[in-house]
């Protein structure tokens, strides 16, 4: 079923919009609310695009873009900021990845 790229959230600093996919719904709101707030702290902090996707096999990828004309957007800031995601939030990504497998990708623990 899920054999492709998923994508879990993400938030646009473009758009001020935060996105959870609808398949991720199941999720507890307070997992929920912490997905939200990282994302939208991420765009303002140094703008862009961060999206939260899944790899085929059930890793989860934090995704930066931006608009090639955007002034604003902090490439090296990005870089600094994924990776201070990934050390403080390593638990929750951990758990992630364990939740999509064993829901989504039919692995047993």
């Amino acid at each position: 079923m899920y054999q492709e790229r998923v994508v879990l959230c993400g938030a646009n600093a473009y758009e001020q919009k935060y996105y959870l996919n609808e398949d991720f719904a199941g999720l507890p709101s307070r997992i929920q609310e912490e997905l939200k707030i990282m994302c939208v702290l991420f765009t303002e902090d140094v703008g862009g695009i961060l999206t939260l996707v899944y790899d085929e096999d059930g890793k989860l990828l934090l995704e930066v873009s931006a608009k090639e004309a955007d002034a604003f957007y902090d490439d090296i800031g990005s870089g600094l900021k994924i990776r201070q995601i990934q050390r403080e939030k390593v638990e929750l990504l951990q758990a992630l990845e364990m939740y999509y497998r064993v829901f989504f990708l039919g692995e047993t623990l």
